[in-house]
């Protein structure tokens, strides 16, 4: 990384660092309350069919008891449905993100941000826990809640991401993003350690924890989040370094230079005097349309690539712990445990990547290897042996691989397509291109959902790889446009460089 990149933490202060850890942590309670679902679908798959009796039943009249609750007459269609509601859930999801994203850039972030933070909890708490305390067991208001769900969970990510965007400029951007969007990983790890930890006593239960603390992770948030550096009087250009960092000889200073005493007797002085009047905070930006942001430069080819690597990964997050218990008869919580490395290795890659493409000033070379990587690491992992350690390794490995670009696209790069330089008359963009990143993304891990149900159950698993494998190479096909913009203008620039040597 350019020393440029390290010299820019100089200009954070508390408030970048709140402001961090607050947004990372909502996502990381969002994704684990949604990882839950995918590690107790034995548990579920159980309760829904007759083929196992369950042990919470009355001692008297286990037969009436059962033909008054299942839902289905066997495992192979209760996972057919658990594959539909994974689609349903994703399909709302992507609509909301679309949605979400333009009210965002609209609307204060933080009402929006805590609003689906503290609905989605309410939801998850009536789908999980209150229908199995109840007894209620109704396959029409299941796929209406997690409708409902995927909806308040896509205000999440498009307002944490125009956050970061507010406080964290293009210097080390990826570095910083790739370090933050291991917020989904560590969420991931987090939902399965919760829900191994309390699965003995009921899936319910693992429903209500984290559900209770996704809710009080709204209220914390709703109270102590700054959206931006203008509600704490600070320059939003100077903190963010939103003038292109590469001619921008001051972008990299300190918020007050020492050695500048007559310039910064006032932080606001020496904006005033450093910067153009129509540049300041106070200025208001106007948000741009739906229309406009989608045909920015590179946001219809990520979009697509995204929808691609989403399904993958998003197979990977609902069908692991899945995969794992009945594929190599594992016990849930074992699988569980085991499908934390995958979430490993995303954010071990996500970080690493990042810093790699900070150190190169491009995205999509480095995008372009690691998913060359990841089909490789998907025809291992396909052929894993009955062996935790060797499991355990290849999965962090496949994590490295696949998890670190997804990291990548939805945060850092969605970043970048959100702050271009021909957006300066125009700021409020991020979460709009925010949205319809994720949202294109959601679109096709939705389709994927329900076709790893379909594929697995009329094919087996080494399809469902096969499956994963082509849509990696499809995420290929939609970046090398971009790649070889890029590469095109890096030798542009040696050669430029050489003429003046």
């Amino acid at each position: 990384m350019p020393p440029s990149c390290f010299g820019c933490l100089s200009q954070y202060t508390h408030h970048h660092l709140v402001v961090f850890l607050l947004t990372f942590f909502s996502y990381v309670l969002l994704h684990a309350s949604r990882k839950t679902f995918s590690n107790v679908k034995v548990s579920i798959s159980a309760q829904w069919t007759p083929s196992v009796q369950n042990d919470s039943a009355p001692a008297l009249s286990p037969g009436e008891t059962w033909e008054d609750n299942h839902l289905f007459a066997d495992e192979k269609q209760a996972t057919l449905f658990l594959g539909a509601l994974d689609s349903i859930f994703l399909f709302s999801y992507a609509v909301g993100l679309y949605l979400s994203g333009v009210i965002g850039d609209r609307v204060n972030l933080r009402y929006v941000l805590c609003f689906g933070l503290c609905g989605s909890a309410v939801v998850e708490f009536l789908f999980g826990t209150l229908t199995e305390w109840l007894h209620i067991y109704n396959a029409y208001l299941y796929c209406g809640l997690w409708v409902l769900n995927g909806l308040l969970q896509s205000a999440v990510w498009p307002c944490v991401v125009a956050v970061m965007g507010n406080w964290f400029g293009k210097t080390g951007r990826g570095f910083v993003f790739g370090l933050w969007s291991a917020c989904a990983s560590v969420g991931n790890i987090l939902g399965a350690f919760l829900a191994s930890s309390v699965l003995q006593y009921g899936y319910e239960y693992a429903f209500l924890v984290t559900s209770v603390v996704q809710f009080a992770g709204g209220v914390v948030v709703f109270f102590g989040l700054l959206t931006s550096p203008k509600e704490v009087g600070l320059h939003l250009e100077s903190e963010t370094g939103l003038s292109p960092v590469e001619t921008d000889k001051d972008s990299h200073r300190p918020l007050m230079s020492d050695e500048e005493e007559e310039e910064g007797k006032t932080y606001s002085r020496q904006c005033r005097s450093a910067q153009p009047l129509d540049e300041l905070v106070d200025e208001p930006s106007q948000a741009i349309g739906f229309f406009q942001a989608f045909c920015l430069p590179g946001v219809l080819l990520y979009s697509l690539a995204y929808a691609c690597l989403k399904l993958v990964n998003y197979s990977f997050f609902f069908w692991l712990p899945f995969y794992l218990s009945n594929n190599y008869g594992w016990k849930e919580a074992e699988a569980d445990r085991l499908s934390m490395w995958y979430d490993v290795g995303g954010i071990v890659g996500g970080t690493l990547q990042g810093l790699i493409s900070d150190f190169m000033g491009k995205r999509a070379p480095v995008l372009v290897f690691s998913l060359a990587m990841a089909m490789g690491a998907l025809v291992g992992y396909s052929r894993s042996p009955n062996d935790k350690l060797i499991n355990a390794v290849i999965l962090a490995t496949t994590g490295f691989f696949i998890g670190g670009p997804s990291n990548m696209i939805s945060s850092a790069i969605s970043a970048d397509l959100g702050r271009q330089d021909i957006l300066r008359g125009s700021q409020e963009a991020l979460a709009t291109v925010t949205g319809i990143v994720d949202g294109t993304g959601s679109i096709g891990a939705a389709v994927g959902q329900y076709l790893v149900s379909l594929i697995e159950s009329s094919l087996g698993w080494m399809s469902v790889f096969y499956f994963f494998i082509v849509m990696t190479g499809g995420s290929v096909v939609f970046i090398t446009p971009l790649l070889v913009r890029e590469l095109r203008d890096m030798w542009r620039d040696r050669q430029a460089l050489r003429h003046q040597l």
